[in-house]
């Protein structure tokens, strides 16, 4: 995979077909099909359905406690659903498809007693990376892609929280993964970093890989392919924002606005 700076240009993404319900499979990277999961009396998925194309950059909106970060564990593979079924790459969430996926938890899972390239290194290992020679280059390259080859030898435990983001980031990327699962990726960045961030989301996606990325923030949603509207454990609504936007019956309206309107939809009446 080509790499550059992470505070590099925008690459211009080719268009792809947007089609809502599109069904081919061999062009489908996540597919999930009523999704249950409870913790204890807490039900976090109520029948979730979602379809991922390949090569985009997924959204998955909704507020906290929406369950975006337990369908993510359970299309990794973290967790199993207790209904219905998903299937990640044409295959059940799996070991046998862990090599290429990539993620991204929403708190940094690093060891901070471990420089910056010993947990990039370490987490090119846990992935399956073998061969010495081939995982040091690639460690460099992850380095360098998010800006830290001055700081690579700095503690994890030392360095700030956007510095520890793009440590997570570079991590997640190391064994070069088909598709990447992101959780609030962009929480706590500055503007500058979270731009610099989706530039380099746009990048990815210009190569093919699919980016499954949740968020709350209606600036993440607008620079998303396509989105799905998450709400209380059931996917509300699912298209490019275009495309949501216009089903409101008004196609200037903001993001937001597409939400509640969906949202009054689902409840049928106001949204609290």
């Amino acid at each position: 995979m080509q790499t550059s700076c992470i505070m590099g240009q925008v690459v211009q993404i080719s268009k792809r077909d947007t089609k809502v319900g599109q069904k081919d499979r061999q062009q489908t990277a996540v597919v999930a099909e009523g999704l249950t999961f409870s913790y204890g009396s807490v039900k976090a998925l109520d029948g979730l359905d979602l379809e991922v194309p390949e090569g985009v950059s997924f959204g998955l909106l909704g507020p906290n406690g929406a369950g975006k970060t337990t369908l993510i564990r359970i299309l990794v593979g973290l967790l199993s659903p207790q209904g219905g079924e998903a299937r990640v790459l044409g295959e059940q969430p799996s070991p046998s498809v862990a090599a290429q996926i990539g993620y991204m938890p929403q708190l940094p899972a690093l060891y901070g007693e471990l420089s910056v390239a010993e947990n990039i290194e370490f987490f090119a290992q846990v992935y399956g990376m073998k061969g010495r020679a081939e995982r040091m280059e690639r460690v460099e390259e992850m380095v360098r892609l998010v800006d830290l080859w001055e700081r690579r030898k700095e503690l994890a435990m030392n360095l700030s929280g956007g510095m520890r983001q793009r440590v997570s980031l570079a991590c997640a990327l190391v064994h070069g993964p088909r598709l990447l699962f992101l959780d609030e990726p962009t929480v706590g960045l500055d503007p500058q970093l979270r731009a610099a961030f989706w530039d380099y989301f746009h990048e990815l996606t210009h190569q093919g890989i699919t980016l499954v990325i949740s968020s709350h923030t209606m600036d993440d949603a607008a620079r998303c392919g396509r989105l799905a509207f998450l709400r209380m454990g059931r996917t509300i609504a699912q298209g490019t924002p275009q495309e949501l936007r216009a089903a409101t019956g008004d196609p200037d309206v903001d993001l937001e606005a597409a939400f509640l309107h969906f949202a009054r939809q689902e409840t049928g009446g106001d949204v609290l």
